[in-house]
């Protein structure tokens, strides 16, 4: 399938490098795809769901947040908060350059951040989580070792995914700040929830508190054997052949 590189302005003034990834003729719809934590737009699984997304007559556009990947701008600068509005800015560039989305697509903790951001995105009919944390604070357990440093310096620097990554104090009361419950239940939209069972990132109990939170239409999908990152290609091709084929009816 086709693929077109784009850059647009974040919520902090950065530019922020994405990829449309087109089907063959007119798309039936947009989608827009929230990358997980400290991950970004180009990790193998993301371009494995747009793909199948694209066989079945879906655009969708994925970036990279803030200060990660390809786009500009400091990852210690930013938090959940800045996330979510970095998918507005998102939202609004496609509905100004191309057309609304539709559906709205997060993994991981992008998933967490797509059920904040749908609220403010009138055109979005369908949400998609795929391995979200029913908490964003859910995501303390990755530097949790290093938590009395930050709180007490400000600031620390950690090592996630075998990277390192300045956490400061402001993301993690940002994290905490947030109450999921309320958002999750006036969500107003269609939510499908994939979550392996097996999931030693993101418990599978995370799926059961997003789905007793919702209210109807509400559909859940086990992705039995999947790791949390996705890491076998048939599991991420998958996600986007179901995702895709729920969404048509409410798009």
């Amino acid at each position: 399938m086709p693929s077109k590189k784009i850059t647009f302005t974040g919520s902090q003034g950065h530019k922020l490098s994405a990829k449309m990834d087109l089907p063959e003729g007119e798309p039936k719809a947009y989608a827009l795809f929230a990358h997980c934590f400290t991950c970004s737009k180009d990790l193998k699984a993301v371009g494995n769901i747009t793909t199948s997304l694209a066989e079945i007559g879906y655009a969708t556009l994925r970036f990279d947040f803030t200060g990660l990947g390809q786009s500009s701008g400091d990852f210690e600068d930013t938090n959940f908060s800045s996330n979510i509005d970095d998918l507005i800015a998102a939202y609004e560039f496609m509905q100004q350059e191309y057309q609304a989305p539709s559906v709205l697509i997060g993994h991981s903790l992008g998933g967490a951040a797509v059920l904040q951001a749908a609220h403010k995105m009138d055109k979005v009919q369908a949400v998609a989580t795929i391995a979200a944390p029913a908490d964003p604070s859910h995501v303390i357990e990755n530097f949790e070792m290093n938590l009395e440093e930050i709180m007490e310096k400000g600031e620390a620097k950690v090592q996630l995914e075998g990277r390192p990554f300045v956490i400061k104090k402001q993301f993690i009361e940002d994290l905490e700040k947030e109450r999921m419950e309320h958002t999750i239940s006036s969500l107003k939209r269609a939510l499908i929830i994939f979550h392996s069972p097996i999931d030693n990132t993101v418990g599978i109990d995370n799926a059961s508190q997003i789905f007793n939170a919702a209210k109807h239409p509400r559909s859940f999908i086990s992705l039995d054997t999947a790791d949390h990152l996705l890491s076998n290609k048939s599991d991420s091709l998958y996600v986007g052949k179901v995702l895709g084929t729920w969404a048509e009816r409410y798009i």
